[in-house]
């Protein structure tokens, strides 16, 4: 979906998705602000699925795993140039079976991985999100995570991340 159709109101939405182990699943992306960083799945709601459902088809897309929506667990918010309300909701996931293979879509993901949170909190190459994510877990668990700079490339001139605890 271009940015002209999608107006001056966005939203997203993102699948955390944590195995058995403890890993998350990351993707590195091959385009835009992320291109080159780890990242958890995430892409536009499509008009005709609910913002959880977008996760999951979000997941399945950029990485064959197929899951199970556990929850709602954030919520990211942003102004894109004082003019382009960005927003996503974050899901965490489940493996809807265990030994899935991981299947990178190759047009816009150059990677797909599991990582450790401990992993992605000394990794440099992530998403801000996912390194507050991380060191959040390893805290403390979910909370409201207040002055962030997801990094300039993006030109938010507002931005916050929001965790359940």
């Amino acid at each position: 979906m271009s940015r002209k159709m999608r107006g001056n109101v966005w939203l997203g939405a993102a699948g955390l998705v944590v195995n058995s182990k403890g890993q998350w699943l990351v993707v590195r992306k091959k385009y835009g602000g992320l291109k080159g960083l780890w990242s958890i799945p995430a892409g536009f709601v499509e008009g005709n699925e609910t913002a959880d459902r977008a996760a999951i088809r979000e997941v399945k897309e950029e990485t064959g795993i197929i899951c199970r929506l556990e929850g709602m667990i954030g919520f990211r918010t942003g102004v894109l140039n004082g003019e382009i309300s960005d927003n996503m909701a974050i899901f965490l996931l489940t493996l809807a079976k265990e030994d899935q293979v991981l299947i990178p879509q190759l047009k816009e993901i150059s990677e797909v991985a599991w990582k450790s949170p401990f992993e992605l909190k000394e990794d440099k190459d992530v998403s801000v999100m996912i390194h507050e994510i991380a060191e959040k877990v390893i805290e403390s668990g979910f909370d409201e995570i207040e002055n962030i700079n997801p990094g300039d490339q993006f030109g938010y001139t507002s931005y916050k991340l929001f965790f359940k605890k």
